[in-house]
């Protein structure tokens, strides 16, 4: 298998294979860019189809993670990690501490913290093993769970997605089409509750499914179903490549805006969702909530702080709609057009210094 022919290498800096025959640990780390500071980003553990398929997974998610905090304006770069593992069966304390130990290996250029298949318990076994570990306990923020701040700046990436699409500042009435109700999904569906919204939702879990019926109000419909349903925002909070040449098709929407991680399959299916006069909120711009929370940890964490800088997701949006709107493109072209701007201005600022050195040797 080779990394730099892989189709989402993307002048990546470093992809680590570690391996620990004991716990059984499979993982990669890949670490995207470090110009804005050490790589940040989460540990999917996951039961992939093949090793291939992890690593395109940890390449897209850790670039996903340097545009992320690059629009969120944080001193942070893009990496991920993933283990190659069912979550439910293989997950033991001693994969996890092996993991640990494969992230100290790295020296803090990379920072990992929980995604899909880890928690918030699962990274106090982590941080036994390193430092270089963020959404903990001890980071200040209650049991550092950065769920309800994902969401929170979701909610309010909606908000603004209602507000270019269809010019109102009400949810009241709008009707969300809400896929996947996890720990990020169910902080969504309750804001949106909250806000006066109609929700039909799908899950894989028949449990949270039965949560948003009876707590929520909700109107439930199968996981394929979910595509279908006539609705005015389709809300993905599930994993990603869920926007693609069939369901794009299918979509009866004003609007994409949901807390998934690439949820594009591929970077022409903006394009297609803009051809359908679908708006669609990049999913890494209105998913930075949990970023900017960790951001705030300490022993000072004020949680109100971090939720204000979380809303701030709604004119970081309202930027790109207008410059998306302004240059007739899509709205993630133009969101990656703006990071790439951001971190260029860095590097050529971090590289003045060096240059001036070298010409007064």
């Amino acid at each position: 298998m080779c990394v730099f022919s892989a189709p989402s290498f993307h002048d990546h800096e470093q992809v680590v294979f570690g391996h620990d025959p004991a716990s059984g640990l499979k993982s990669i780390i890949a670490i995207h860019d470090t110009t804005l500071g050490p790589a940040l980003g989460g540990c999917r553990i996951w039961n992939y189809g093949s090793d291939g398929e992890a690593l395109e997974d940890v390449l897209r998610l850790s670039r996903g993670m340097t545009y992320k905090a690059a629009m969120a304006d944080l001193p942070l770069g893009g990496g991920k990690a993933v283990i190659i593992a069912d979550a439910k069966r293989d997950k033991t304390p001693e994969l996890l501490a092996a993991f640990g130990r494969f992230v100290d290996s790295q020296g803090g250029r990379y920072i990992t913290a929980e995604d899909v298949g880890s928690s918030p318990a699962d990274m106090e076994i982590v941080r036994q093993q390193t430092r270089h570990v963020a959404g903990t306990s001890e980071g200040g923020s209650g049991d550092g769970d950065p769920s309800p701040a994902t969401a929170w700046g979701v909610f309010n990436g909606i908000r603004a997605a209602v507000r270019h699409r269809l010019g109102r500042d009400e949810l009241t009435g709008l009707h969300a089409a809400v896929q996947g109700l996890g720990h990020v999904g169910e902080h969504v569906a309750r804001f949106l509750n909250e806000a006066g919204a109609r929700l039909t939702v799908a899950d894989i879990d028949a449990e949270r499914v039965a949560w948003a019926v009876r707590e929520l109000g909700a109107n439930a419909v199968t996981p394929d179903q979910i595509y279908d349903v006539d609705a005015d925002l389709f809300v993905p909070n599930a994993l990603g490549a869920i926007i693609n040449d069939d369901t794009i098709a299918r979509l009866k929407v004003q609007a994409v805006a949901g807390a998934a991680n690439n949820q594009l399959a591929e970077d022409r299916h903006g394009k297609a969702l803009a051809d359908r006069g679908i708006l669609y909120a990049p999913d890494y711009v209105i998913n930075a909530g949990g970023i900017i929370n960790i951001r705030h940890e300490g022993p000072n964490y004020d949680r109100e702080a971090a939720f204000a800088d979380c809303a701030r997701i709604y004119g970081t949006l309202m930027q790109v709609f207008h410059r998306a709107h302004a240059d007739n493109r899509p709205t993630n072209e133009v969101a990656d057009l703006m990071a790439e701007e951001r971190i260029a201005v860095v590097r050529e600022k971090n590289a003045a210094p060096v240059a001036r050195r070298v010409a007064g040797a």
